[in-house]
């Protein structure tokens, strides 16, 4: 699995409510939400965004409270991934529950925004496409694969049973 797009640079401890801001927590519907993804961080983020797009962040990027509405912003934002140094654990697990495919990178402090990246889950390598300069992450294991595939955690399963 791969992806290409462009950078957008956040910094270290990027909590939930700057992803999506708790104002906008009456709602669940993805595209409502990505109307203001990343709003308090960077007011023209949703609306300059493209689809395929990468945030690029440095540590602990999504701490804060266990939201699930912040990856489900983030991936109807058209966001194809978020590359960070560190990622809080529920994060984690709640960006692949959702389907949003998440590299831990220790170098992504080196990208910059406007970047233009590839990815390649299987290899876990990103390749600054301007200098073909490489970094390495640790893959994506096959089966979460399965899931950002699926779109999320309850669709994989719902496949299964349907299979």
């Amino acid at each position: 699995m791969r992806t290409e797009g462009k950078a957008w640079k956040f910094g270290d401890d990027v909590d939930t409510d700057l992803i999506i801001p708790a104002r906008y927590l009456s709602s669940s519907d993805p595209d409502e939400l990505a109307k203001h993804c990343m709003e308090d961080a960077d007011p023209e983020f949703a609306g300059k965004v493209e689809p395929g797009d990468i945030i690029v962040a440095d540590k602990n990027f999504g701490c804060g409270s266990s939201r699930e509405h912040a990856p489900i912003a983030i991936k109807a934002a058209g966001v194809s991934c978020v590359i960070a140094k560190s990622f809080a654990r529920i994060f984690y697990r709640n960006s692949f529950n959702m389907g949003l495919p998440i590299l831990e990178c220790e170098e992504a402090g080196k990208l910059k925004a406007g970047d233009a990246l590839s990815v390649d889950f299987d290899k876990g390598e990103i390749v600054h496409l301007a200098s073909g300069k490489t970094y390495s992450t640790k893959p994506i294991p096959p089966f979460m694969q399965e899931l950002v595939q699926s779109g999320g955690l309850m669709k994989h399963i719902q496949k299964k049973i349907k299979a």
